[in-house]
């Protein structure tokens, strides 16, 4: 690190990690503003962090998936689980969202923007009860945003060292934070949302999850499919009324697959019906 400097970026000039460890002690207040808070990161940090008397944490960005998005083309703003971890963090990971949500309904107050894209900066200001501390620049509140592990983000922080530009920030801070027109309480979604990482679930429930991962993509186009075949003749052939309701469930999943792949094999078993399907694709 550059001995004199005062940028944090994860890479040659040391990690907002440290500077934290080494600012946030017993009884300290923290304020911090982050897109993403994971579980992984307050782990590595709870030494420190289960010391604390508060920390107010404000997400900068609202969306949260609370529906089915095949392409996974969103993000989950209440992002509990870093990216990239090993099989031995895997296997940790129930313990640590239990102590992560015994910590935050103890000592952490959570809020969001109610907007998204509208708040991009990341702060995280301490005071210690003698003075204040602050660093603010581009690192989210994750295992690669602040430098912990083997592979973390090049990221752009800089150390706040004026005690006028510190008492600013937690002002700035303050005024976001009592907005209820900007933010909003989020601590129930984000505890509940922790509460599935280690709640444990009955074999049935997982069986049917699977099914789901498995089946889900096929599941977010039924409805199209259901339009489609409404709109064609094949509803009013004899052939069609004359099938039962999982050959017709059968017929529509051939067609699909035989647009899609050229080609499908109906391989239900003896006395099924197989040559009335048939009919009905063709």
């Amino acid at each position: 690190m550059h001995k004199h400097s005062g940028i944090r970026d994860n890479h040659q000039r040391g990690t907002v990690a440290d500077f934290l460890a080494h600012r946030i002690s017993a009884g300290s207040q923290l304020s911090v503003v982050s897109a993403y808070f994971t579980i992984y990161a307050y782990e590595a940090l709870s030494q420190n962090l289960d010391a604390i008397d508060s920390l107010r944490f404000l997400f900068g960005e609202p969306r949260f998936v609370q529906s089915l998005d095949p392409e996974k083309t969103d993000k989950k703003a209440f992002k509990i689980e870093d990216e990239g971890l090993t099989l031995d963090n895997r296997l940790q990971q129930k313990e640590v969202a239990r102590r992560c949500a015994a910590w935050i309904q103890d000592k952490v107050e959570i809020r969001s923007v109610r907007e998204s894209n509208l708040l991009h900066g990341k702060l995280y200001h301490v005071d210690d009860g003698k003075r204040e501390h602050a660093i603010m620049g581009s690192s989210n509140f994750t295992q690669r945003g602040m430098g912990i592990g083997e592979t973390s983000n090049i990221e752009l922080n800089m150390v706040v060292d004026s005690d006028r530009d510190r008492t600013d920030l937690k002002a700035w801070f303050d005024e976001l934070w009592t907005n209820e027109a900007l933010v909003e309480d989020v601590k129930a979604k984000v505890l509940a949302y922790l509460n599935q990482l280690y709640v444990d679930h009955a074999p049935e429930f997982i069986y049917f999850k699977t099914l789901f991962h498995v089946f889900e993509r096929f599941l977010a186009g039924q409805a199209e499919e259901v339009q489609f075949f409404d709109n064609t003749a094949i509803t009013d052939t004899d052939i069609w009324k004359a099938l039962f309701d999982f050959q017709k469930d059968g017929v529509k999943g051939a067609i699909q697959k035989i647009n899609t792949h050229n080609g499908c094999i109906l391989a239900d078993s003896v006395g099924l019906g197989k040559t009335y399907s048939a009919l009905g694709v063709i």
